[in-house]
């Protein structure tokens, strides 16, 4: 065998000053741009888009070892609203003829022309978002009649529409953003022109937020790419050049605005509980308040078992206090955890997919003590909004992952078929926000080492002993040949490719799920099965772990999980196309329909809640200051 020099990767770390020297936006670099493949097609790596962010390298030139560079994931921003400009329709125009059909008995006057008024229009100062300005531009470009005025207030179709945009709160958008000033009464009477300034203003006005409350409800009122990097959604287009035209035609405007919301199962299960946790009284009072810190096992004792119970009562299902019934009404109030006590508390466990071993610590005390109706209205309304970033119909056969629940659905005609159990990113490497397609099963995968692990988590140990990988099995390329990783000097920064070969040890397991991305974020098995059986696991690097694989790839396949295990069996690397695209929503919701029609809720695991309520009141605060 040809021996090999030592491999200073010089050019790697010209590179690598090349992509620190760009701004963050330019210089991302996704692991597909990083990793090499497996035999014959690309390979995709687990883990997050980075880019490489050496530290200061003091030393070089005494010969001392490069400083250990950093692989920086996605950060959040600080929320930035949609730029805004005046509206600008041109000076008067000749009166529009007449136009029976959107003669509004209630308002003769809206199809009339309004001279008065109309030659204020430019002089409105209205802002709007650049679509929205184009759209009122273009209505009254069109010389079309005023909608909402007439030469001496509001029409009817105008107070409908105010209270349509007043009760937006009920679809989870906040009324305050789509206000709109009333024209004030003229001191003197005789002041025509004050009051047609005050009544052109208007009419632009509420032009303008109805766009808004229509662009709004279809596709959300923030743009998620703005939240965070994590966040990867196409924006949805909205036609919003017919909506005035449609309004003035329309018999019932709020109806038509109505119409306007998502149309989809979800949607209404959200909209109906937000209605019944808004209608219901405070139940601050009746909830069960369980002390902080409780840690109840089998056979202990503690004051607190009652409070355990009462809770049990309030949040368990029916079935579960009817098959438990005899115990729950033989309670006494003991503070002794016996065994039949511990029956109960694991079958509400497992009611809530929490582990069922009958020790009651902190998830199980926040499943027990449940979220306050505040809480659960704040998740809602952060859920209606994410809602709306996804296709309003998912499709009837589709795969989606709930990150704050740890939880893999696969629906079917529309039926939730399956649910798995998952281990999804860490805290600090955090799984995207984004949806797909499913085109691929791998079996017996290779693990291409994504270069966020390479650096950050293996060059400090090959540093120590370059011998590191090849004692682990790994494979090291360098310049597209094979080498030992002893024959790397690992102490100057490469961009040398690591795989480890399939096997029992393989980090992706048995296989793998494929829907190509720019995150590199897929699914696939792990040799840690023990982390399925923790309450929280947000435990990996960025991609989805199974709890059962093998289900999921037969579901995706439409096969069997006989068929599957006997692609396992074989032990080839082979990757086999789905019979047809799946789509796949990796997402994040902290409030869910269950498939029963219900609303479970989930922790803010990532805190994107939060960011996302700091994205609202950016929006809001940006509204209000327009006017």
């Amino acid at each position: 065998m040809t021996n090999y020099k030592k491999i200073a990767a010089t050019t790697a770390l010209a590179a690598i000053t090349a992509f620190a020297a760009l701004p963050p936006a330019a210089g991302a670099v996704t692991l597909l741009d990083l990793l090499r493949g497996g035999p014959g097609r690309s390979q995709q790596g687990s883990g997050m888009g980075t880019r490489l962010e050496p530290e200061a390298r003091g030393g070089l030139e005494m010969g001392d070892p490069e400083p250990l560079p950093k692989v920086a994931g996605p950060r959040y921003y600080a929320y930035k609203p949609d730029a805004t400009r005046v509206i600008a329709i041109k000076g008067p125009v000749a009166p529009p003829a007449p136009d029976t059909a959107a003669v509004d008995p209630a308002s003769p006057s809206v199809a009339a022309d309004q001279p008065q008024v109309r030659r204020f229009l430019a002089e409105t100062g209205v802002r709007a978002s650049d679509e929205v300005a184009k759209a009122v531009e273009a209505y009254y470009a069109d010389n079309k009649p005023l909608i909402w005025v007439t030469e001496t207030g509001l029409t009817e179709r105008a107070r409908q529409s105010l209270a349509g945009l007043a009760a937006v709160d009920a679809v989870g958008l906040a009324p305050e953003d789509y206000a709109v000033p009333l024209p004030a009464d003229a001191a003197d009477p005789a002041d025509t022109d004050r009051l047609a300034r005050d009544l052109a203003r208007f009419e632009v006005a509420l032009s303008a937020k109805l766009l808004s409350y229509v662009a709004d409800t279809v596709r959300g009122r923030i743009d998620p790419n703005k939240i965070s990097g994590y966040h990867d959604f196409k924006r949805k287009s909205v036609n919003l050049n017919p909506v005035l035209n449609m309004l003035r035609l329309s018999p019932d405007v709020a109806a038509y605005l109505r119409s306007r919301d998502p149309d989809n199962a979800q949607f209404k299960a959200m909209t109906a509980e937000l209605a019944r946790l808004r209608a219901a009284d405070s139940q601050a009072g009746a909830r069960v308040e369980i002390a902080p810190g409780t840690l109840l096992k089998p056979g202990q004792s503690n004051v607190e078992l009652a409070n355990i119970l009462a809770a049990i009562r309030a949040e368990g299902s029916d079935a579960l206090k009817a098959e438990h019934a005899a115990v729950l009404g033989g309670y006494t109030g003991t503070p002794d955890y016996t065994p039949d006590l511990v029956a109960v508390v694991e079958a509400f466990q497992k009611e809530k997919g929490l582990k069922p071993d009958g020790v009651v610590g902190r998830a199980t005390v926040r499943a027990l003590t449940g979220h306050s109706n505040a809480e659960k209205i704040d998740k809602l309304i952060v859920a209606m909004e994410q809602i709306r970033w996804l296709p309003d119909d998912l499709g009837q056969r589709y795969v989606f992952i709930n990150q704050p629940s740890y939880t893999a659905y696969f629906v079917s005609e529309g039926r939730e078929q399956l649910a798995m159990r998952v281990v999804v990113g860490s805290k600090s490497n955090q799984t995207y926000f984004f949806q797909d397609q499913i085109e691929t099963v791998e079996f017996n995968p290779y693990w291409g080492v994504p270069k966020s692990i390479i650096v950050n988590e293996m060059l400090p140990k090959l540093r120590r002993d370059p011998s590191y990988l090849d004692r682990l099995g790994y494979e090291v390329s360098y310049g597209g040949r094979k080498v030992s990783s002893t024959q790397v000097d690992w102490n100057t920064t490469h961009s040398v490719d690591v795989r480890q070969p399939p096997g029992g040890d393989n980090a992706l397991g048995e296989l793998k799920i494929l829907f190509p991305n720019s995150h590199a974020i897929y699914m696939h098995d792990t040799p840690s099965k023990s982390f399925f059986q923790r309450d929280m696991r947000a435990l990996s690097h960025g991609c989805v772990r199974l709890a059962e694989p093998r289900v999921m790839a037969a579901a995706v396949m439409g096969t069997t999980t006989a068929e599957i295990a006997k692609q396992i069996a074989s032990g080839q690397n082979r990757a086999v196309q789905v019979p047809q695209k799946i789509p796949v929503y990796v997402s994040y919701f902290t409030a869910w329909p269950n498939k029963d029609g219900g609303i479970d809720y989930f922790e803010d695991v990532y805190a994107r809640d939060e960011a996302t309520r700091k994205a609202f009141k950016a929006t809001s605060d940006a509204r209000a200051s327009r006017g």
